[in-house]
């Protein structure tokens, strides 16, 4: 479990800390009880997420569990800087659905003296890396990646398997549309997807 290096310095240093993990994994739910961490420790904190997540609310970070803190949803990263400027703590869920700017922004942030708490996917549906994720993993001082439990084997999952036929990176959806699983399983689906892909294709050729 993560425990804060320090938290009352009299100069505040400011570092950057990322979560990542595959859906399911439980990286909100590790944001969220950071975020707690901080205001009990009465710390100022600022809170953001994408506009474009609504799944379990238009402005409230929510994990799987339903448990929740109040934000502010942003369309633009760089706005970021504007909101939070004056917190001790910046957290931020859903990192790989905002632009690119979020790398120079959690960095400014951070070389200001605030701690900067990043969750995020670091994979896509096709197993490859997510937006910004793989950039501010390189400059975080923290990296904890969490992880699922394969809804197939039982085993230990990274991957977020999507269970619709749409090719879309950005796919918002829960349990209808996605599943954790390992990499031998997730490898598994990908291989019966192409199969399936490949038989469609020879019976549209034959008729």
């Amino acid at each position: 479990m993560f425990v804060e290096p320090y938290l009352h310095l009299p100069n505040q240093r400011g570092w950057i800390e990322v979560i990542c993990g595959s859906m399911f994994s439980g990286k909100t739910e590790e944001l969220i009880r950071r975020i707690n961490r901080a205001l009990i420790a009465k710390q100022s904190v600022s809170l953001f997420k994408p506009a474009l997540d609504v799944r379990y609310d238009a402005q409230k970070i929510v994990s799987h569990n339903q448990n929740s803190l109040e934000s502010r949803a942003l369309r633009k990263a760089i706005d970021i800087i504007d909101y939070g400027k004056n917190s001790q703590v910046v957290g931020i869920d859903e990192a790989q659905f905002f632009d690119e700017e979020l790398l120079e922004v959690a960095i400014q942030l951070a070389n200001e003296g605030i701690r900067v708490i990043i969750s995020g996917l670091d994979m896509d549906f096709e197993g490859n890396p997510f937006g910004v994720m793989p950039q501010l993993m390189s400059v975080a001082e923290f990296v904890t990646k969490v992880h699922a439990i394969c809804a197939v084997c039982g085993g230990v999952a990274s991957y977020s398997y999507r269970l619709s036929d749409s090719h879309e990176q950005i796919l918002l959806g829960e349990k209808d549309l996605y599943e954790p699983r390992c990499r031998a399983c997730f490898l598994a689906g990908q291989r019966e997807e192409q199969e399936k892909k490949i038989e469609l294709e020879w019976a549209a050729h034959k008729n």
